[in-house]
């Protein structure tokens, strides 16, 4: 089942993304997948504490060539799906590394993971793929507000998910300890 929502949290962001206009709140600029791309570190590191380091991996490049072929069959120009693909590698890879040498609880060790998958999703997307150098959907003077908004969402949502987390965990300690 956690690959199942890891998988799914993937393809409804692309979807998502494709889909809906992107939030503008202020300056800062966020598409409306970055809620569910948050939600993918969480599914990932429930993956990974289920199945292991090395199997995460298997599954991250299977989500990785499932993010790219639906990415371009909704219409993606090569470069944002390029863009999406080299992201989303750095950001997993980074995200499964972080929360495997951690020695935190469950909780923290999915925030923060998360918390720096989220910012080098957000970073090499941007730049890779919105900026000038990629598809040149954003002139430069608008790429630190596109990252900052990014980062605020998917950390609120990391934020969220890790709470829940904690708190299931803290449930299900407490019944086990009642039997």
């Amino acid at each position: 089942m956690r690959i199942l929502f890891y998988l799914l949290s993937i393809v409804t962001a692309n979807v998502v993304t494709a889909r809906f206009a992107p939030l503008e709140f202020s300056m800062f600029i966020v598409p409306m997948g970055t809620l569910f791309v948050g939600a993918t570190f969480i599914f990932r590191d429930l993956v990974q504490n289920k199945y292991g380091r090395a199997k995460t991996y298997l599954f991250i490049f299977i989500a990785l060539i499932l993010s790219g072929v639906v990415s371009f069959s909704l219409g993606d120009t090569l470069m944002i799906v390029a863009a999406s693909a080299l992201s989303f590698a750095i950001a997993e890879t980074a995200d499964t590394e972080i929360y495997t040498r951690l020695k935190l609880p469950m909780g923290w060790r999915v925030f923060y993971s998360g918390l720096v998958g989220g910012l080098l999703d957000s970073v090499v997307f941007v730049v890779v793929g919105l900026s000038p150098l990629g598809a040149g959907f954003l002139p430069w003077e608008a790429i630190p507000a596109a990252i900052i908004g990014q980062v605020i969402v998917k950390t609120i949502v990391q934020m969220i998910g890790a709470l829940i987390l904690s708190q299931g965990l803290a449930i299900k300690a407490k019944r086990l300890r009642e039997v």
